[in-house]
């Protein structure tokens, strides 16, 4: 955490495989990736899919993107994915 916490302040970026590299923990991992400018992208996924994906959103009382970015910040954030 250190590292990530020192790059920060100096104002330099990180990119996330370096984020990794240097050992920072879940909670570093999750902040860096909810930061930064929003950005517009399309993908296509089946129609199936997507109507569970909203399902699970409204349940969960967020957007649908809410729930895609919630979705990959567990995913990127996770211990499998951060070896």
């Amino acid at each position: 955490m250190y590292s990530f916490v020192r790059h920060i302040a100096k104002g330099e970026k990180m990119s996330y495989r370096e984020l990794i590299g240097n050992g920072a923990d879940k909670t570093a991992i999750q902040t860096y990736l909810s930061q930064g400018d929003m950005h517009s992208t399309t993908i296509r996924i089946p129609d199936n899919l997507r109507d569970a994906a909203a399902e699970e959103a409204k349940l969960s009382g967020v957007s649908f993107s809410a729930y895609i970015r919630m979705c990959l910040v567990e995913k990127l954030s996770s211990e499998r994915s951060a070896k």
